[in-house]
């Protein structure tokens, strides 16, 4: 079964791809259909800068040791490679290096799977040093069983999917090297996770809860922490457009301030060397006390999607995390309803997100309360903004050079300032 497209590109225009699926005839329960499968790789792809120039599918009992697919589907693809000329051939099927060796050799141009391909969109998107750094490790990992042998694919400098990144310099057959900096990458990123937990639980000393929004990639999530703080996060149609988390004070409508943090989307087959690289990232998921797992509800693989993510959050520890399920894009002509407890969003136009705010504010554990009177240097001008801040002010009068305060706020809170109660 074959489904293929020619698009037309100049030499100096976008790298032009030939994908390639497999139907698996004894797949068990899947919650992609093939088709559907391809049709992400497609976006997937998008994403990287390319342009599809075809989409070949083949059905199988099991994976060919040598080419994944059949031989005779490997000579075929060979004369579609030549064909189309495509520049960059890749499979919807993460392929192992003796695979991936022989397919390069036998189609006489780069081939990338899956995990490569997300790896490169990775590598393009991250903008922060903590991101950058969290991506090399996983090229690496990912690039070290294959570096005997790269062919065509290690041939190219600096050009083209599966090549961003640490580049041919660190990829030769030294292994040593390579392994070298490896470790001098996990003793890196353990200091960022490090400083990232310093710097949670000086959030914590001002006790705000914190909520995460989670969810498959390009379900809204950046949209909607746009909308609901105000906030200027890249929000685009581009699969894994936020990489770095960012984290907003967010006012719920009983005037309880909480922390909103956004996260990397999710996505089917998200790569292992992914998840243990992001390991810092994933720990504002973790850590939060509610998700919003925000769902594209106009897709039709809005469910399959949905599991996807539920798998991931079990593997990083957070399956138990009380949720909200943000359908989001009700706006979309011929969305479907929200399914039952469901929040239905518009995160593009402000539907429901009031109704969001107010389950929001329901469903995170109710703080308990206490009053005080402080006496607070006027000249504390810093210790005084923290308490206008984050408690009600219920009346306050000038002392000479101090400032009397009578607050409600959570209990712990006012043990933090138990050296200024009156």
């Amino acid at each position: 079964m074959s489904a293929n497209r020619t698009t037309h590109a100049t030499s100096s225009g976008p790298e032009r791809a030939l994908l390639v699926g497999l139907d698996w005839k004894k797949r068990g329960v899947a919650t992609f259909t093939p088709e559907e499968s391809i049709d992400e790789l497609e976006t997937l792809v998008a994403s990287a800068g390319a342009i599809v120039i075809g989409k070949e599918m083949q059905a199988r009992e099991a994976a060919d040791s040598t080419f994944l697919v059949g031989a005779g589907k490997a000579a075929e693809l060979a004369g579609l490679v030549k064909g189309f000329e495509a520049d960059v051939v890749i499979f919807d099927h993460e392929l192992t290096p003796t695979q991936q060796r022989n397919l390069e050799k036998k189609l006489e141009t780069r081939v990338v799977d899956r995990t490569q391909l997300i790896l490169d969109i990775f590598a393009s998107r991250a903008r922060t040093r903590e991101g950058q750094l969290q991506v090399e490790l996983a090229q690496l990992q990912y690039m070290l069983p294959r570096l005997g042998g790269q062919g065509v694919m290690m041939s190219r400098l600096g050009g083209g999917i599966g090549t961003r990144g640490p580049g041919e310099t660190k990829l030769e057959t030294d292994r040593r090297r390579i392994r070298t900096r490896i470790a001098h990458l996990e003793r890196s990123i353990e200091h960022v996770r490090t400083t990232r937990g310093t710097q949670r639980r000086q959030r914590e000393s001002v006790p705000l809860l914190t909520v995460a929004l989670v969810g498959y990639t390009n379900a809204g999530k950046s949209t909607l922490f746009n909308r609901l703080t105000g906030a200027g996060v890249v929000a685009d149609a581009r699969m894994f457009a936020t990489l770095d988390p960012t984290v907003r004070a967010l006012t719920l409508p009983s005037k309880r301030k909480i922390l909103l943090s956004d996260t990397v989307g999710f996505i089917r087959n998200l790569p292992t060397m992914l998840v243990r690289a992001f390991r810092a990232t994933l720990e504002e998921v973790v850590e939060a006390s509610l998700l919003i797992h925000v769902v594209d509800g106009s897709s039709d693989t809005a469910e399959a999607a949905m599991e996807h993510v539920e798998a991931v959050l079990t593997e990083i520890g957070a399956g138990e995390t009380r949720q909200i399920l943000a359908w989001n894009k009700m706006d979309r002509e011929g969305s479907p309803a929200p399914p039952e407890g469901a929040s239905g969003v518009s995160a593009a136009s402000g539907l429901g997100v009031e109704a969001l705010l107010a389950r929001i504010d329901a469903e995170l554990p109710a703080e308990a309360l206490a009053r005080a009177v402080l006496r607070v240097p006027v000249a504390d001008g810093a210790l005084l903004h923290q308490i206008h801040e984050n408690a009600r002010i219920i009346g306050k009068v000038y002392e000479d050079e101090v400032c009397v305060l009578e607050i409600e706020a959570p209990e712990a809170l006012v043990k933090r300032f138990k050296t200024h109660l009156y």
